[in-house]
């Protein structure tokens, strides 16, 4: 199985709207790191399992929308709490949409938003 993985990190901010959510209530910033993963067992005419500047450019219009943003404010948070999951989930699908590379059969999106907690959410592309 080949993978080719390309990550970005930015700031954004959140509110956790679940019940007693503590000081997360409040508005505040993380400091997010996305990394893409993307995994199929061949490779493509060239020998590549995907155009890495493809990915990367689908990763820049990523970082575009939700950098210095509320999360909370966006419509893909509508009706959710803007948790780690979510955001990686969020994520996942966007880039699913946006990638051509018939190669790739699986698609990671892991997001750390501090020193030692991180999600993750994998679907078949």
């Amino acid at each position: 199985m080949y993978t080719v993985t390309v990550s970005r990190d930015f700031v954004a901010q959140h509110f956790l709207t679940v019940p007693d959510p503590g000081p997360e209530g409040e508005v505040h910033s993380h400091y997010y790191d996305l990394a893409a993963e993307c995994e199929g067992p061949g490779l493509n005419e060239y020998g590549y399992l995907l155009d890495i500047d493809d990915l990367t450019a689908a990763l820049d219009a990523i970082e575009d929308r939700y950098r210095d943003r509320l999360l909370n404010d966006l419509a893909e948070f509508s009706g959710l709490n803007p948790s780690v999951e979510h955001f990686s989930r969020i994520v996942a699908d966007r880039l699913a949409e946006d990638l051509d590379a018939p190669e790739v059969e699986t698609l990671r999106v892991r997001i750390r938003e501090d020193d030692v907690a991180w999600a993750a959410y994998e679907r078949t592309v």
